[in-house]
């Protein structure tokens, strides 16, 4: 015997892990060059010079044991003094380490907020669609309700209305990501404003704190002079949830943060739960190598400029066939209309022509389908007949 839900998260890949391996099915067939993969979110811009640098220098002067052992569970106060000094001098915070807690990359920071949340069977979080499918798989995992409110498909910002509805006496926390995937748009200052306006006065009302968990891999990947708001700077009942994997480029190092900000309802109790929680799930520390190299390259910012020109590129070649797409401020994907009003659709009907594009299904939205542009440039290039092919065969 096993456990069901355990069975059913592994046995259903996700809708983006069936396409990419769909892919490499296809690639052995009729060649890699002639199959045109957007379905990964997989940063193809390589890790700053300073993180290279940085582990070099690390593997040569330090002691294996210091390098590779075991660190504070909590994470390496270095590390945790690197990225507070960051966010202070960036968004004048005044954060110390022990505010932060270093995880295993965004998944864990998250899966970590969520458990220390849940209060009993009937705990509730709430997402805003579009959003990251996984949400609700890890709300689920750990023994909680995932309540979707539908997206705002006009600006992709919040159906407020729909939200402050929903808001229960079971809702723990409202779940944000901004700049989002799979939309690339940024909520705007007016929003991050109005939602802690709303989530203040929700919890005066119910009597407990509405936690706010921001998930921000993308936070440095901005291609406007609007960058996105610091949350906990708006609402003090945040729960920062950050990951390397995009603005380092260092997806497979797994390494990230959570930040329960001072000023939070119950800081000591939540930031308690949180490390229980990482407990819990099974592991001991980050990954030591990784901290260490956080703690020398906190500071280092993307250069963005490849994604930059790929959006630019995608972005000005699908609307000039025809296509509708939310506003790429941020993060690298392009969130598209399907012209036939049905984003499952049209991607078998783009497959026929190998073109790899995710259905908005399983991020909320069924008429929009996600492109991811952190691939190679030369492919996109390559990939537009296809885009037009399929946007006829769809019309």
């Amino acid at each position: 015997m096993v456990s069901k839900k355990m069975l059913d998260l592994g046995s259903n890949r996700s809708t983006i892990r069936e396409l990419f391996e769909y892919g490499k099915m296809r690639a052995e067939i009729v060649g890699k060059e002639n199959v045109y993969d957007f379905s990964l979110g997989n940063p193809s811009v390589p890790a700053p010079s300073e993180v290279k640098d940085a582990i070099i220098d690390i593997l040569n002067t330090e002691e294996p044991i210091s390098i590779h052992g075991y660190t504070s569970a909590v994470g390496d106060n270095a590390a945790r003094d690197a990225i507070a000094a960051n966010l202070n001098k960036r968004f004048g915070t005044s954060y110390t380490r022990d505010n932060l807690f270093m995880t295993c990359g965004a998944a864990a920071s998250l899966i970590s907020a969520f458990r220390a949340l849940v209060v009993g069977h009937d705990t509730e979080f709430i997402g805003i669609a579009p959003y990251f499918p996984e949400y609700k798989a890890f709300v689920n995992a750990s023994g909680a309700k995932f309540t979707l409110i539908p997206a705002d498909e006009e600006h992709f910002q919040i159906k407020f209305d729909l939200l402050e509805k929903a808001i229960n006496k079971n809702t723990q926390a409202v779940i944000i990501n901004s700049p989002n995937n799979p939309s690339g748009v940024i909520y705007s200052e007016q929003t991050i404003t109005k939602l802690a306006e709303l989530l203040k006065e929700k919890s005066s009302e119910l009597g407990h704190p509405i936690y706010l968990i921001s998930d921000e891999p993308y936070r440095e990947l901005v291609y406007t002079e609007n960058k996105p708001p610091f949350t906990a700077n708006y609402y003090n009942n945040t729960i920062i949830c950050y990951s390397y994997s995009k603005s380092l480029s260092l997806p497979g190092e797994r390494i990230g943060y959570v930040l329960i900000p001072s000023e939070a309802d119950n800081m000591q109790e939540v930031y308690n739960a949180v490390a229980g929680a990482a407990r819990g799930s099974g592991y001991v520390c980050a990954p030591s190598l990784m901290q260490k190299v956080v703690a020398r390259c906190a500071d280092v910012q993307p250069d963005i400029s490849a994604y930059r020109k790929n959006r630019d590129y995608l972005y000005n070649a699908l609307t000039e066939i025809g296509y509708e797409c939310a506003d790429p401020s941020g993060a690298f994907y392009l969130f598209v209309k399907a012209p036939n009003g049905d984003a499952t659709a049209f991607s078998e009907i783009a497959k026929k022509f190998d073109l790899l594009l995710v259905s908005g299904e399983d991020f909320g939205c069924k008429s929009y389908f996600r492109a991811s542009y952190c691939v190679d440039y030369d492919m996109i290039v390559r990939s537009i007949p296809a885009f037009k092919k399929a946007y006829e065969a769809a019309k």
